[in-house]
């Protein structure tokens, strides 16, 4: 089999992954997600992606916790939406990180668990994989892991594995926007 290096954002995303993966792929699940904040969301959320590797027995490597770094490289962008240039620089410093390490160490391709969410534009996801691709020379695995209800079946995995679901994609900037618009939905229930 393929040794495949395979960037989690966190343990409910990548279950159903995994789940498609295992039997095709020698998975490694690589935890490098300097984005979230605050740094005790980010341990809260390691140790679930520990638990989902335990449960399917995948090696797990969890690399530096840079956030500093990340927020310099997202410098400029702290306003966009949701979704926006901020999201695909955040995905850029992500992936380009992960595709090192697989070349590095011998992996023969990387791939992403990014494409599960919802909140994800996947072609976005697998152009920035596809680009860091060619630029270091390791293949990129393209994957939409939304499809065939992904999100759904991670959703009921997450439940089956009692995995703690965070509410925003990690970074600060999500969380203010998030913040903003559930407070402006309890208004309008008052």
């Amino acid at each position: 089999m393929k040794k495949l290096l395979l960037h989690s954002c966190c343990g409910p995303c990548s279950t159903v992954c995994i789940e498609r993966l295992k039997d095709e792929y020698d998975l490694t699940i690589f935890y490098f997600n300097p984005n979230i904040e605050p740094k005790e969301e980010y341990e809260k959320r390691k140790e679930e992606q520990k638990k989902v590797c335990e449960h399917f027995c995948i090696p797990f490597v969890d690399w530096d916790y840079d956030n500093s770094g990340w927020h310099d490289f997202v410098k400029g962008f702290e306003s966009e939406p949701e979704g926006g240039a901020r999201c695909q620089k955040c995905f850029y410093f992500r992936l380009l990180e992960t595709a090192k390490y697989a070349k590095n160490n011998n992996f023969d391709l990387f791939s992403t668990t990014l494409t599960v969410s919802p909140y994800k534009n996947t072609a976005v996801v697998n152009s920035v994989g596809k680009a860091i691709s060619e630029s270091l020379n390791i293949p990129f695995l393209e994957e939409s892991f939304k499809k065939k209800d992904g999100y759904l079946r991670s959703v009921a995995l997450s439940k089956e594995l009692n995995l703690y679901r965070q509410h925003y994609c990690g970074c600060m900037f999500a969380k203010v926007i998030q913040d903003r618009q559930m407070a402006e939905k309890m208004r309008k229930i008052d």
